[in-house]
C-alpha cells in the first residue's frame, strides 16, 4: 500500500504488514504495531492501510471503535457497523457463532478432526470472555479450579441446551451441580462442600446477568451476529470513557467475536469449501483493555496468536511505551511487551523523549531516531502571518521500524477521498492553504 513520502528523498514508500509479510518477504509476521502521541494521526494512518489493503481484496475488521473514527471508512466499503452498548446493541459471550454450522460442513465432507477443532476453538474462546468478564468484575483472575468449572459448564450446556445458551443459563448449570462440575469442584460428593467452592463463582456470574454490571450488553442474545464476507467494524464509542470496565470487556468481547468469524473461514477455506478470505484486524486503544484487570493481557494474547492463521494481519495501537509499562504487574508487563517484540513493524510517530530508553529496549533506535521521534511530538507553534496555530510538527510524520535496521522516516499527506471519512476528533482536514495536514474543528 503507498504509505507516504520517504522525507529525505521524497520517494514513495509502499508499506502494509501483509504485503511485506506475503509477498516482499520483508516481515516474518505480519502485524504492525503502531505508537504514537494523541493527535498526530494514527489512526489515520492505520486507515490508509486499511483501504488499501480493501481494494486488494483484504476485509478491513476493526474490531472495537471507541471514538468512533471508522464507522464511515466501512460504510464507504459497504461493510458492516455493529453497535455495541447499553440500549444500543449486545453480544453474547456464550455464543458459538457460526462454528457448529461450519463444523457439520466439515463432518459432511469427511473432515471430523478439523470439525472436533472448530468446536474446541469456539469453546476455548467463549471461555476465555467469560474469564475476561469475571477478572475485569473481581479485578482479580477467576482461580484454576472455578475456570474448570466454567469449561466443563461450557461443555455441559454444548451438549444438553436448546438453542444458544446465556449468562443465566450458565449460572443455571452451576446452581444445578450435574456430576462434571461436581468433579471438577473436588467436592468429595458433599453438597455444601460444592456450594461452598462455588459461592463466588455464582456471585460473580449473578453479577454479569442482565441487570447487572455487564449484563444489559453481554448476557442477552447478540443483536447483529458479523458476517465474515466483508468490512466490519464494531462500534463501541456509545459506552462513555467514564464506565472505563464496560469499554474494555466490549473491546474484549470485540476481539474474541472477530477471531472467531476469522478462524471458522480460514478453516473452512483451509478444505476447499469456500474461497480464501484475507483479513486485516484492527485492535485499537490496547491499554484500555489491558488495564482493566490482571491477567488480561493472557487473554489477549491467546487472541492475538490467532493471526499466524495463512492470510490475517494484524494491527495494534497505543499511545506509549507508558501505557503498557502502567500495568500493575510485571508479569502482565513483560508479556505486553512482547506484543511489540513480536510485531513484524513497529511504526512510531512522535513520542516524549522519556519513552526513548524503554522503547529502545525493544526497538533499536539510532540517536538521531530518538531525536527525530522526540521532535515530532512537540506542541504546535502559533502562525503569526496567518494569525492562527500552525499545525504539530509531527502530525502525518512516521518512523517505520523492522527489527535492526535503520527506520524509514516517513510523512503521510492525506487524499481528498481520505479527508471526506472522519478523522480522529476531524482532526485532519483542509490541506488547499498550505498542502500540510491542518488542524480541524471538532465535531
Amino acid at each position: 500500500m503507498p504509505f507516504g513520502r520517504h522525507i529525505q528523498t521524497g520517494a514513495t514508500v509502499c508499506c502494509d504488514p501483509i504485503s511485506w509479510y506475503q509477498r516482499a518477504n520483508l516481515i516474518g509476521n505480519p502485524s504492525v504495531f503502531f505508537l504514537g502521541r494523541p493527535g498526530l494521526g494514527k489512526t489515520s494512518a492505520v486507515m490508509r492501510m486499511a483501504v488499501g489493503l480493501a481494494g486488494m481484496g483484504v476485509s478491513p475488521l476493526v474490531l472495537g471503535d471507541t471514538r468512533p473514527d471508522y464507522i464511515r471508512m466501512v460504510e464507504q466499503l459497504g461493510g458492516q457497523v455493529i453497535p455495541l452498548g447499553r440500549h444500543r446493541g449486545s453480544l453474547n459471550v456464550l455464543d458459538p457463532g457460526e462454528a457448529p454450522q461450519a463444523a457439520a460442513r466439515l463432518r459432511s465432507a469427511g473432515y471430523d478432526q478439523a470439525a472436533d477443532e472448530v468446536l474446541a476453538d469456539a469453546q476455548g474462546l467463549r471461555l476465555n470472555m467469560v474469564l475476561s468478564l469475571i477478572t475485569v468484575l473481581r479485578k482479580s483472575e477467576p482461580t484454576a479450579r472455578e475456570s474448570t468449572i466454567l469449561s466443563r459448564a461450557i461443555d455441559w450446556l454444548d451438549e444438553h441446551h436448546d438453542g444458544v445458551p446465556l449468562i443465566p443459563d450458565l449460572l443455571q448449570v452451576v446452581r444445578a451441580a450435574p456430576p462434571e462440575l461436581r468433579e471438577a469442584a473436588l467436592d468429595r460428593g458433599t453438597t455444601s462442600k460444592y456450594q461452598a467452592i462455588t459461592e463466588e463463582l455464582e456471585a460473580s456470574l449473578v453479577a454479569l446477568c442482565p441487570g447487572g454490571k455487564f449484563g444489559d450488553v453481554f448476557a442477552r442474545p447478540t443483536t447483529q451476529p458479523m458476517r465474515r464476507d466483508r468490512a466490519v467494524v464494531y462500534d463501541v464509542s456509545a459506552i462513555p470513557q467514564s464506565d472505563a470496565d464496560l469499554r474494555a470487556v466490549a473491546l474484549l468481547a470485540s476481539w474474541s467475536a472477530g477471531f472467531a468469524v476469522v478462524k471458522t473461514a480460514q478453516t473452512l477455506a483451509d478444505f476447499d469449501l469456500e474461497a480464501r478470505r484475507h483479513y486485516f484486524v484492527i485492535l485499537d486503544e490496547l491499554h484500555q483493555a489491558l488495564k482493566a484487570g490482571p491477567g488480561l493481557v493472557d487473554r489477549v494474547d491467546y487472541l492475538t496468536r490467532l493471526n499466524r492463521t495463512v492470510g490475517v494481519g494484524l494491527a495494534m495501537i497505543t499511545h506509549t511505551m507508558k501505557d503498557l509499562r502502567s500495568l500493575p504487574y510485571e508479569e502482565d508487563r513483560q508479556k505486553a511487551m512482547g506484543f511489540i517484540e513480536r510485531s513484524g513493524l513497529v511504526v512510531c510517530g512522535g513520542l516524549p523523549f522519556s519513552e526513548m530508553p524503554l522503547l529502545s529496549s525493544i526497538v533499536s533506535l539510532s540517536g538521531a531516531e530518538q531525536d527525530l521521534l522526540g521532535g515530532w511530538q512537540d506542541p504546535p507553534a502559533w502562525d503569526s502571518k496567518e494569525g492562527q496555530q500552525a499545525p504539530p510538527p509531527g502530525r502525518g510524520k512516521f518512523l517505520v521500524k523492522v527489527g535492526g535496521r535503520p527506520g524509514i522516516p516517513v510523512d503521510l499527506v492525506l487524499t481528498a477521498a481520505e479527508r471526506s471519512l472522519h478523522m480522529s476528533a476531524a482532526r485532519w482536514t483542509d490541506q488547499s492553504r498550505t498542502g500540510r495536514i491542518e488542524e480541524g474543528t471538532p465535531a
